[in-house]
């Protein structure tokens, strides 16, 4: 099997959830989706998987934090290039998300902006021009 990446996020509103992620670029496959859940791919390796609450309390006995909130991760995709950055933060806003729960960072080589999607989980996206790390770690740093 391919090493793949699967992520895990309780949803409260699944079909909300999926119109978000397929606005912002993910695809649905619908081999793994039911009522339930929906599996939303960025990839061939890399899927998130949406969980509405009382699905995703058949796996675990902890609480459910609200991502409004409270923090516990911070999701990153990586991107092409700035101008795809910024593409992306648009797309989620125009879905529903919300703008830079995060600070913007631009350090030259680096670029970087987040948004939430509609359960407040944080999505970080990043460029990086990885010519510039060929002599080490940029002064920027």
């Amino acid at each position: 099997m391919t090493r793949m990446v699967f992520i895990n996020l309780p949803v409260t509103d699944l079909a909300k959830s999926m119109a978000f992620y397929d606005a912002v670029g993910f695809t649905n496959n619908p081999q793994f989706t039911d009522d339930n859940a929906a599996a939303m791919m960025w990839s061939d390796e890399i899927i998130v998987m949406l969980l509405k609450h009382d699905f995703w309390k058949t796996f675990t006995t902890k609480q459910i934090p609200d991502a409004h909130t409270t923090a516990q991760v911070m999701l990153c995709l990586s991107q092409d290039s700035k101008e795809a950055v910024d593409a992306i933060v648009s797309k989620a806003v125009d879905a529903g998300g919300k703008a830079a729960p995060t600070p913007n960072q631009d350090y030259g080589f680096m670029y970087g902006r987040s948004f939430e999607d509609p359960d407040g989980h944080i999505w970080e996206n990043a460029w990086m021009n990885m010519d510039a790390l060929a002599d080490g770690q940029p002064p920027e740093m």
